[in-house]
């Protein structure tokens, strides 16, 4: 009976020593379904010719891929901007770090009830995300189109509360980033993040986005994040030089149209 134990505890030893290896060759990445997931699958060719497997986990939200970073479910995510990354460590008193910029998305004016802005009237009504950075983002466009004007000292801390002019009294409405393209029909226009637009296929009213000066271009970048402990791990290594081929420049280049531009 004893033997039979010590066999039944080697062989379970010897299937998690398993196990632990094969996690070991696999890299998860928490992503964003579209743009970043769809530039992750990409990657995997590359990957796999370095012995690793790629997992992609897909989120909806901008919380939980951090969540798993810096739990360990995850060994890296692939969905934010630098800013965000700050802000969400300082609240959460985590040390998850940027290793790379791969893209940015640029935000952009879209049409609702209406189409054109040279429609614009009194009291017209603007969606724009409601987090910090992408709230202060969304402002700096409207000034960059000169439907308002902001506190130049506040730069990427705009608040709704930094106007200082509002010559067609737009009533401003913040809402989750993720909802504005679904409630797109309910405002005359929405600012509406890059991801959301491709995934909810709303380019076709894009009105003005965006330009390669812009605040967002400077700041908001799309990165890859990575637990401190791991920014020279060989894992984040492999997904940094995945990421940062001629042939992922090409992939988006061509299937984003501009939606999506790549910074490496």
């Amino acid at each position: 009976m004893k033997k039979i134990i010590s066999l039944v505890i080697c062989v379970l030893t010897l299937c998690l020593v398993a196990c632990k290896k094969n996690d070991e060759k696999t890299i998860i990445v928490g992503a964003s379904i579209t743009p970043h997931a769809e530039i992750l699958e990409e990657c995997r060719e590359y990957i796999e010719s370095k012995g690793y497997k790629l997992k992609i986990v897909e989120y909806t939200d901008y919380v939980l891929p951090n969540v798993g970073v810096n739990d360990g479910s995850l060994d890296a995510n692939f969905f934010q901007h630098k800013p965000y990354l700050d802000k969400y460590n300082e609240s959460n008193k985590t040390n998850l770090v940027s290793v790379c910029k791969i893209h940015y998305e640029p935000l952009g004016l879209y049409g609702g009830k209406k189409s054109v802005l040279t429609g614009i009237s009194q009291n017209d009504t603007i969606a724009i995300p409601n987090d910090s950075t992408n709230r202060a983002r969304a402002l700096h466009l409207l000034k960059d189109l000169g439907l308002i004007q902001l506190d130049t000292d506040k730069g990427i801390l705009a608040t709704t509360k930094d106007i200082t002019e509002n010559k067609y009294n737009l009533k401003i409405v913040e809402l989750e980033a993720a909802q504005i393209p679904l409630q797109l029909n309910s405002f005359d226009y929405g600012i509406v993040n890059g991801n959301y637009a491709l995934n909810s296929n709303i380019i076709s009213k894009l009105i003005s986005s965006e330009n390669s000066d812009s605040i967002g271009a400077t700041y908001y970048a799309n990165i890859l994040c990575v637990k401190d402990a791991n920014k020279d791990s060989e894992k984040t290594k492999i997904l940094i030089e995945a990421l940062t081929q001629d042939k992922i420049r090409d992939f988006i280049n061509e299937k984003y149209k501009g939606i999506v531009i790549p910074v490496f």
